[in-house]
């Protein structure tokens, strides 16, 4: 459901992502890690439509996401770290709005809303302005918004900042039923406990360039590390900027 080809970007003499060639199948759950400055914000832009690619070409469900960026975007939601809200519409008012972006029919909105209401617990904020909400509350709205049109294809940028614990399971939850039920999700987060609990597959990218990708056991023998997730990772990322070039891949 997620291809790149050969995708680059370059920001003046800067690569901010240097030839990344990945593909992501329909319904895996694939968690994305990096140091800060990695690319891994410049790689979701590109695959989102939100960069265009100094070289190279990102699809989603087989959509060149540059050439057929409607069609791509009808398959895609996408959530960002710091995601915009309209302050003066309701919960309710606002999965209203987003349903209708998406040209839902207003009996399908309806019952998304109730089902999403329920699901993060929102039932009781449904008729409150956005700007009385908690920073948790706003996040389980952002991401109650993105799943209504029931897209197939994920991408979400650290999603459990400002949850707290009991939301933070429910957002994991649904995201990993939602995968097990054929939903393609990208995960980017710095918390490696969170990849290592949900993801199929993991891809580290470091300096722009994807070091490792694979399950967390191939990540274990690439690293030559058989503990946990972080031990692999900052091995692997260690051993790139050490050496100054990719580390073995999965």
């Amino acid at each position: 459901m997620i291809r790149t080809e050969h995708l680059t970007k370059d920001f003046g003499n800067f690569r901010a992502v240097d030839d990344l060639n990945l593909e992501i199948g329909t319904g895996e759950f694939f968690a994305f890690l990096g140091p800060n400055g990695a690319g891994k914000t410049t790689t979701i832009k590109l695959l989102t439509g939100l960069l265009k690619p100094t070289a190279g070409r990102a699809f989603i469900g087989g959509f060149d996401i540059q050439q057929h960026p409607i069609e791509a975007r009808r398959l895609l939601a996408y959530v960002p770290d710091m995601p915009f809200l309209y302050d003066k519409l309701t919960p309710r008012e606002f999965l209203r709005f987003v349903g209708e972006l998406y040209g839902m029919d207003r009996a399908r909105i309806e019952r998304g809303i109730e089902e999403l209401f329920e699901l993060f617990s929102l039932g009781e904020h449904a008729h409150d302005q956005i700007e009385t909400l908690s920073h948790g509350t706003r996040q389980r709205l952002v991401i109650a918004s993105a799943l209504l049109h029931d897209p197939k294809v994920f991408i979400i940028d650290e999603p459990m900042v400002g949850l707290d614990p009991r939301s933070a399971r429910v957002v994991k939850d649904v995201l990993k039923e939602r995968s097990r039920n054929g939903m393609t999700v990208f995960l980017s987060t710095h918390i490696l406990h969170i990849a290592e609990e949900l993801a199929d597959r993991i891809g580290i990218l470091n300096n722009g360039r994807l070091i490792a990708v694979g399950t967390m056991e191939e990540l274990r023998v690439a690293s030559g590390v058989m503990g946990a997730l972080e031990d692999a990772f900052l091995t692997l990322t260690r051993a790139e900027e050490e050496e100054g070039v990719p580390a073995p891949e999965a």
